[in-house]
């Protein structure tokens, strides 16, 4: 790691209840650092799960997932202030009460599909609450993180994309992250706020409940559903388990080279859906799969070069799909064995 200590470091995570940030605030707390959540529960989270506003197809399911979270959240002795990021003078009140030396901002509507259907919330979700945690962190923040996407990248020309690489971005999610991106550079530019701008690509992981392609696959699989796959699987992903974007923001956090940079931190080699499917069939061997096709407003994409985060904070992404993704099939599987009323709560 870099040579800014973590522990006892004060780290604010807004939209610390979902799935990165859980993960993260868990991985911080482990270090010793102080770390404190602010998440209103609300997006793709407990309160829209409650209700399943979402329409989600397991929403039994998901509400176990969310449950664990804050049972580990709370056993972990990790503060979560229930509050909605939209409202500047509540955000700005904890804020002053919890005084942070880093904000990781994560508060977002984090599915681009979902995006594209419903613009106004995402804007609200997205970028109302990054303009309130911007200026609530000038002149009081040593290092505000903000997570980007691998989307504002748009169509990869080439197989591999880097941080210099120019962003087109492709529907409402993509354009939205990269206005966000701009929004943390010109705080940096007017008010000298130091950042550090990520882009990850194909998260998954144990108790993610966002519809990402693998815990999709994983969930159908398991109650033995069709799998669906946009195209004909040959497309290329850069599929990242969530350890090592954890691992990734801890070095960011205890770097000074991190700062004021945007860094690709992905697994940093693209994989085909099927090979995915591959391994998802080691584990259910009679699984369906059927292919439809492929959304036009989900962009061609490939590798993100790693290597800048690699030189400037000793960025090391060990977990590969083939050890990664069997780690959280297992995980999945093991839910069930613990609750095996899920069988049955479709």
């Amino acid at each position: 790691m870099g040579n800014i200590p973590i522990k006892n470091r004060r780290v604010l995570i807004i939209g610390g209840g979902g799935f990165i940030g859980h993960n993260l605030a868990l991985h911080l707390k482990s270090l010793e650092a102080e770390v404190t959540i602010i998440d209103g529960l609300e997006v793709n989270n407990l309160t829209s799960v409650l209700g399943n506003s979402d329409n989600l197809p397991y929403p039994h399911l998901s509400y176990t997932v969310l449950n664990e979270r804050l049972d580990l959240l709370r056993k972990s002795g990790i503060p979560l202030f229930v509050q909605d990021a939209r409202d500047y003078h509540a955000l700005s009140h904890l804020i002053n009460k919890i005084d942070p030396q880093v904000i990781v901002h994560l508060a977002a509507v984090s599915h681009a599909n979902r995006s594209n259907k419903d613009p106004y919330s995402t804007f609200d979700h997205s970028l109302r609450t990054l303009e309130n945690a911007l200026d609530n962190a000038k002149d009081r923040v040593e290092h505000f993180i903000y997570l980007s996407s691998s989307m504002v990248y748009g169509h990869f020309k080439n197989d591999q994309v880097d941080e210099s690489t120019i962003c087109e971005p492709l529907g409402i999610y993509g354009a939205l992250k990269y206005s966000g991106e701009k929004m943390v550079i010109a705080y940096n530019q007017v008010f000298n706020l130091p950042y550090t701008i990520i882009r990850p690509s194909a998260l998954y992981g144990e108790r993610c409940i966002s519809r990402r392609v693998g815990q999709i696959f994983i969930e159908n699989a398991l109650f033995g559903n069709e799998i669906t796959i946009n195209g004909d699987g040959s497309d290329g992903l850069d599929f990242t388990y969530i350890q090592d974007l954890v691992n990734g923001l801890t070095n960011v956090i205890t770097s000074e080279g991190s700062k004021n940079q945007i860094f690709n931190l992905t697994y940093g080699s693209a994989r085909s859906i099927s090979d995915m499917i591959d391994i998802l069939r080691g584990y259910f061997p009679k699984i369906s799969v059927k292919s439809i096709a492929k959304d036009a407003l989900m962009p061609d994409r490939g590798t993100l070069s790693v290597d800048k985060a690699r030189d400037l904070i000793g960025y090391n992404p060990t977990w590969s799909l083939d050890q990664g993704y069997p780690k959280y099939i297992e995980w999945y599987m093991d839910l069930f064995n613990r609750n095996p009323e899920l069988a049955n709560k479709k």
